[in-house]
């Protein structure tokens, strides 16, 4: 071994370790630590009906890996690997399932350097840093914010009489096989989420990336202009020709939201040396 090789920092190896964290109700959530020895660590949330295994969330937790960067991806409750029963609303128990994974690290002296939400997900980091204030770097991707938008596609034009008919909807697919059920209270708790009331309270000193593909065929790119008018501290970046998983840029995302969290960061390793 040279000698210039012998000065070189050498890199540890990155380890990836199922984690299991219990939530507020007793449920336990299941993730995939990328643990690469760094005290930084940010959380990746997954979207409506997807997992922790899916892009954007695996993509970008290998990104930030590449980085030296620790990343944690986890399911919420009643989706993937973690326990409890799926709901159609539950955003602001989605922000509570996190709550319980920022406060498992933080107990292990983890500087949780940001929060990171994929579509439902995104409403989930949002809503989180309007009530906790905890966390200084949020990035919403492709998310919703006009909650009202959205469900006739999934449950039909006459979702609401047919709602207050029977208490519950099941969503069915091409086959006729149901995929999920949809009940009176969970439709109510989305109705009842107010986005822009959560955008307002989210702190100035909390800094918000909301990215957003032009070909998004589930939300509609007009949704990241609102959050850009009601979220305090924002920075809104579209991508020109990318869907709602960003499938075909992914490695632009990565980028995108790398150079956010990195100038975080670098913001925190000067103050600390001040």
């Amino acid at each position: 071994m040279s000698e210039k090789q012998q000065q070189q920092p050498q890199k540890s190896a990155v380890v990836h370790k199922r984690v299991l964290i219990q939530n507020s109700h007793g449920e336990k959530l299941v993730g995939l630590l990328h643990e690469t020895g760094s005290r930084e660590l940010v959380i990746i949330c997954h979207g409506f009906r997807s997992t922790k295994d899916r892009i954007p969330m695996s993509s970008l937790a290998f990104a930030f890996e590449r980085e030296d960067i620790s990343a944690f991806r986890f399911d919420f409750a009643g989706n993937g690997e973690s326990e409890g029963s799926f709901q159609y609303g539950n955003y602001c128990r989605e922000a509570e399932d996190l709550r319980a994974v920022v406060e498992h690290f933080q107990a292990k002296q983890r500087f949780v350097v940001a929060v990171i939400g994929h579509s439902k997900g995104g409403n989930a980091v949002l809503m989180y840093a309007s009530k906790y204030k905890d966390i200084r770097t949020v990035v919403n991707i492709a998310g919703r914010f006009d909650l009202n938008r959205g469900m006739e596609g999934r449950l039909g034009k006459d979702f609401q009489e047919k709602i207050q008919q029977y208490g519950y909807i099941d969503v069915k697919n091409r086959r006729g096989k149901t995929k999920y059920r949809v009940t009176k209270e969970s439709l109510m708790d989305r109705l009842a989420t107010d986005t822009r009331a959560a955008c307002q309270t989210i702190p100035p000193s909390c800094r918000v990336l909301t990215v957003h593909g032009t070909l998004d065929e589930f939300v509609p790119v007009e949704d990241a202009e609102e959050f850009a008018k009601y979220i305090p501290n924002h920075k809104l970046c579209i991508v020109q020709g990318a869907d709602h998983e960003f499938t075909e840029n992914q490695s632009e995302l990565a980028t995108i939201v790398l150079d956010f969290i990195k100038t975080a960061l670098d913001t925190k390793n000067i103050n600390s040396r001040l």
